[in-house]
């Protein structure tokens, strides 16, 4: 059936109405019968549903049940994301394998466990045999993390034992993943650089040696050329992206894919999935965006009281995307401070200065520091909030070069690590099903003969 006689009646548009009329459900309902919507306490605090040693995300405490703001940490294995990254910058070297290798294994490597892990990540970087003209070219896409996850899922077609889950064979196939998914996302994004964009595609031989924030730059860019702060500096952002604890929406859904029994390419490919929404992995696609319309409508981005004020009509919904919400601002769990965007600023600072991007990162630093109080005095509130990852991560991806397309893909790229960490704890340590429990409204309906049956005005 031609697709424009459903345009011409409508018919989509009928059958919304008749949706959002039966699906109704009072908000207060959820209150009177104590369910937990995003499952989230009255508090703010997430409700427990798992054990895990891989990750602890702090942002607060409770104190005779009162919710106390305090400094942000990201823990990794009893590790301080600071500690972690402070022991790689003064040893001049690349941290996200080992952080991978920390994340799976549960401990910081030798120097020989760690050649050896490098070792096996680059004996997998190479993708199956043809898998790239039958599976990333045949169909091309416009969204660069829907081809990785389709891409993932049809790896199980090329693993000679894509269904045992024993820790040996899951651990396998975690490396493999870790190693091939960058070489995923860039032949993903060149393949929509000549289809959707009519731009010519360079595709460069992967250098196994390479460590992963080199192999992405040598990938993406024409003339293979990156300096070493650089590769250092992509290299923090997977750092600091690698994990974000349990109860992160991509981690959890991969947690709860994984409790089925499935394969590991069908919990990845979840993972990938929940990652891709803007609001999870693909909220730094929204802050570029807010950035963009502010510097298109602001006078002088370097007069604070002018973005203040325009940070005014956005939050009052007069502005922006009309959310009232300031993309990178607020969070879950940190309430002072975000350890990851504190490190992020800190990093890009210098080469922004570099780039000639200063003005930019002057406004993202003044959204930063007048945002909270715009909130408290627009909204009334007290609630303590702070800037996210996603604030400055935008404008360290632009000052490497890499296109919007793959913010978040990058995102997908650093996470893959922790994902297969919770996927192997998972199914370590739990042999039960996710099956939580969902509270059913639906009022008692006689059934009708088909022909006793009247469409409603």
């Amino acid at each position: 059936m031609d697709g424009s006689i459903f345009v011409d009646n409508n018919v989509f548009g009928e059958l919304s109405q008749k949706f959002i009329k039966n699906n109704a459900i009072n908000p207060a309902a959820f209150e009177k019968y104590s369910v937990k919507r995003g499952l989230r306490n009255p508090d703010g605090t997430g409700v427990m549903v798992g054990l895990t040693k891989i990750c602890n995300v702090e942002g607060y405490y409770i104190d005779d049940g009162e919710k106390i703001p305090k400094e942000g940490r990201l823990i990794y294995r009893g590790v301080d994301l600071y500690d972690f990254v402070n022991g790689c910058t003064t040893d001049n070297r690349f941290g996200y394998e080992e952080l991978a290798f920390l994340l799976m294994f549960g401990e910081l490597p030798t120097q020989s466990e760690l050649d050896n892990f490098c070792g096996l990540l680059a004996l997998n970087r190479e993708l199956p045999f043809d898998f790239v003209e039958d599976v990333i070219m045949r169909a091309p896409s416009p969204n660069i993390m829907n081809k990785m996850g389709s891409s993932v899922t049809a790896l199980y077609a090329y693993d000679p034992n894509p269904d045992d889950i024993s820790v040996e064979n899951v651990l396998r196939q975690s490396i493999q993943l870790i190693a091939q998914l960058p070489s995923i996302m860039s032949y993903a994004y060149q393949v929509k650089r000549r289809y959707f964009y009519r731009k010519s595609m360079y595709i460069h031989p992967v250098k196994p040696t390479q460590r992963t924030a080199e192999v992405v730059l040598n990938s993406i860019r024409s003339n293979r050329k990156f300096t070493d702060s650089e590769a250092k500096l992509l290299d923090l952002c997977l750092i600091i992206h690698a994990d974000h604890g349990g109860g992160n929406n991509s981690t959890f859904t991969t947690r709860c894919v994984t409790s089925t029994g499935t394969d590991t390419y069908s919990a990845i490919g979840a993972g990938i999935g929940s990652l891709k929404g803007f609001r999870h992995g693909g909220a730094n696609i929204k802050v570029s965006e807010m950035v963009q319309d502010i510097t298109e409508n602001v006078r002088d981005i370097t007069d604070e009281d002018e973005v203040s004020e325009y940070l005014r009509k956005i939050v009052r919904k007069e502005a922006g995307d009309g959310s009232g919400l300031i993309y990178g601002m607020g969070h879950a769990i940190y309430t002072l401070s975000d350890p990851r965007a504190r490190l992020l600023k800190q990093h890009a600072k210098q080469l922004a200065e570099e780039k000639g991007m200063l003005a930019e990162w002057q406004l993202l630093d003044t959204i930063e520091r007048r945002a909270p109080q715009i909130f408290c005095e627009e909204k009334n509130q007290t609630k303590q909030i702070c800037a996210n990852v996603d604030l400055y991560s935008g404008l360290v991806y632009r000052t490497l070069g890499i296109p919007e397309d793959l913010y978040t893909p990058m995102f997908a790229i650093a996470r893959v690590a922790g994902w297969c960490a919770h996927r192997l704890e998972e199914l370590a340590t739990s042999a039960k099903i996710m099956r939580p429990a969902y509270k059913s409204l639906s009022r008692h309906q006689e059934y009708k003969m088909l022909a006793e049956r009247v469409m409603e005005s």
